[in-house]
């Protein structure tokens, strides 16, 4: 199962996420659910990276499924926008393919 932790902070922004595991859905290679999430995923750091001049601190480990990603600076709007569409599109995810294969929990960031 993949786990999700989605980080926010006192005014409820979205700072960051961590996803650890994988989906298990079907077969390595041709899982849709892992394929999805990490389509999401890589699709929102790039955004993130190219569209805003926002900073953040990025950790992964391909083989274990693991990314954690932390804005570091200010949040923009843009990348506000782009955290809350990558949270909107994994809670599809988690809605259509049950929590058996993928978990989103939501925590207050310190």
């Amino acid at each position: 199962m993949i786990q999700v932790t989605i980080y926010k902070n006192a005014d409820n922004l979205i700072t960051g996420y961590k996803l650890s595991g994988h989906a298990d859905y079907s077969e390595y290679g041709s899982d849709i659910v892992c394929a999805a999430v990490s389509a999401l995923v890589i699709n929102t750091i790039n955004s993130i990276e190219n569209f805003t001049s926002d900073r953040f601190h990025l950790e992964q480990d391909e083989k274990k499924g693991y990314i954690e990603f932390h804005v570091i600076s200010p949040i923009s709007n843009n990348t506000n926008l782009l955290l809350n569409s990558l949270a909107l599109g994994l809670g599809g995810i988690e809605k259509q393919y049950t929590q058996k294969y993928i978990k989103l929990t939501q925590v207050k960031s310190q």
